[in-house]
């Protein structure tokens, strides 16, 4: 079905950070499935963990339980420091429609969200989301959410009160064009929902694993909220999502109140054990807070008057433009070798594997001056042809 545009590439394998298409053409991907491949394709780790547990296990159904699942539960709980219970799903709209239903067993209906904010693209997921664009083609939507300015404590005050179930936040707002949340605001969230007696929910789907590095993003703030949910990077590409309650949020969801057949499959989960395990041997972390840094610096010592600044954290990054030419930013980079994506008309995404070396960033950066002055020229003759 045409959910989305054709895609221009076919790809075919990859090792890394780097993937060819069926054309035997190589590029370093700086998209990474969207955040997914944490260690690139076809980690070593994971496909031995893979190939072992599919040897031994492919699936059980929710009707039974599976060792990697209930060790992967542990070590995701462990890695947050507190008490809880994980449901295992498929996606990270999979884990929003779980959070989300966990809230309404709070007795309250009323849910606050951000503008501009992603959450999934599944009924009650797209409820969530604050992008008007999205959700009007499929309205009415799950009732019950409100919209407020990301980033505004006033407003975020304003909008929720005892009537309120839970608040979903972003620590950074990736779908909606890279943007952290500013300082203070995760706390002031978080002292908001406990005055009302509120959930804190914080949607990691696309920052959790390492990615903005740290394990998840809010820890670098000290928040302590009552649900995360991961996806994306989790699996290391394979589909597999989170939603973690955390003390007495754990216990709201209740037998019979929520499943997914696939949710926890014992193959997925091996990956999942194997991303984390990696993660922590190889200190990836660390890895990407490094390279976020070398790479927003070299991008902003260019000084191309097309970059108007960069934005995100960890190897999470915004390339801001001064002009809305990203999608023809994005083919330039291509046709010289690089995957990145346009997350807005004037923001072009970078979100690679954490096992991205020094050389192929630099090499990106080397690229990127030339392809700035392509956009810029296929802008211009564009303005002329019409």
């Amino acid at each position: 079905m045409p959910t989305y545009a054709t895609p221009g590439i076919t790809l075919v394998r990859g090792a890394g950070a780097v993937v060819e298409d069926d054309t035997g053409r190589s590029y370093v991907d700086l998209i990474a499935g969207i955040a997914t491949n944490v260690l690139g394709h076809a980690h070593p780790a994971v496909v031995a963990a893979v190939t072992e547990q599919v040897g031994l296990l492919g699936h059980t159904s929710n009707l039974y339980a599976n060792l990697p699942s209930i060790t992967l539960a542990e070590r995701l709980l462990g890695l947050l420091g507190r008490e809880g219970k994980v449901f295992f799903c498929n996606s990270g709209a999979e884990a929003n429609e779980a959070a989300l239903k966990l809230t309404r067993r709070t007795g309250r209906t009323k849910v606050v969200a951000a503008y501009g904010s992603f959450h999934g693209r599944t009924m009650g997921a797209l409820a969530l989301t604050g992008q008007p664009l999205k959700q009007e083609p499929f309205a009415p939507l799950v009732p019950g959410v409100a919209h407020v300015d990301y980033g505004d404590v006033a407003a975020l005050r304003r909008a929720v009160d005892d009537a309120t179930a839970a608040v979903f936040l972003e620590p950074v707002q990736g779908e909606g064009g890279v943007l952290p949340a500013p300082p203070g605001y995760l706390e002031a969230a978080r002292e908001i929902t406990t005055a009302a007696g509120a959930l804190l929910v914080l949607d990691e789907v696309q920052t959790g694993i390492g990615r903005t590095g740290a394990w998840f993003a809010h820890q670098a703030s000290g928040v302590r909220p009552d649900v995360v949910t991961l996806a994306k990077g989790l699996g290391g590409g394979l589909p597999l999502g989170a939603c973690i309650g955390l003390g007495e949020a754990a216990a709201l969801l209740r037998p019979g109140d929520h499943a997914s057949t696939f949710g926890g499959n014992p193959v997925t989960c091996a990956a999942g054990l194997a991303v984390l395990d990696t993660v922590e041997a190889d200190d990836l972390c660390s890895r990407a807070k490094a390279l976020g840094h070398r790479l927003a610096a070299g991008v902003e010592s260019l000084g191309h008057p097309l970059v108007s600044g960069v934005r995100g954290d960890g190897l999470l990054l915004g390339i801001t433009l001064s002009a809305r030419v990203a999608p023809l930013l994005v083919d330039a980079l291509r046709g010289a070798g690089f995957l990145v994506n346009a997350v807005a008309q004037d923001v072009i995404r970078l979100a690679p594997p954490l096992v991205l070396t020094d050389e192929q960033a630099d090499a990106f950066l080397a690229a990127l001056p030339a392809a700035l002055d392509a956009a810029t020229d296929a802008a211009a003759q564009e303005a002329a042809n019409v």
